[in-house]
């Protein structure tokens, strides 16, 4: 089966997968645009996996802000090297897990993993952290973080 470029270009965009991986995607799925963003999804989700044992040193510390000023909340984001840490892919996690922590408040990272993610209810962080990996080549790992509330 011929895949279109355009076909390859708009499974990218929307899941930020390699070229090759879009294009694989799709062959195996027939051209069925759902089914090859599940087959990247799980994909990515076997990449993750193996890359769970490797060290993490680099990263970076994001916080966000609240409720005019009321709540607040800073989250270390850890992933093997500088390069990966200055990624959008990469910030844009530690903002998404920093705005997480501000609205739900979990107890510890066990608990946020297990959160349902505030802007998709479909996933959870966990998830939202894998296909993060998966994106970028890297293990990652949510290493601390607190939140603050005016009063508290």
């Amino acid at each position: 089966m011929s895949i279109n470029v355009e076909d390859i270009k708009k499974l990218r965009t929307k899941t930020g997968a390699g070229i090759a991986d879009c294009r694989k995607a799709l062959e195996e799925a027939a051209g069925d645009f759902a089914k090859a963003e599940e087959f990247l999804k799980s994909w990515g989700i076997d990449k993750a996996a193996k890359k769970a044992g490797r060290t993490v040193g680099a990263g970076l510390v994001e916080t966000y802000i609240h409720a005019d000023g009321r709540i607040g909340a800073m989250v270390e984001v850890n992933c093997e090297t500088d390069f990966v840490a200055r990624t959008d892919e990469f910030k844009n996690l530690a903002h998404e897990l920093a705005m997480q922590v501000a609205a739900m408040d979990p107890t510890d990272v066990e608990d946020l993993l297990k959160q349902e993610y505030i802007r998709d209810s479909a996933k959870n962080i966990e998830e939202l952290v894998k296909e993060t990996i998966a994106k970028v080549g890297e293990n990652i790992v949510i290493r601390r973080f607190m939140r603050f509330e005016l009063g508290e």
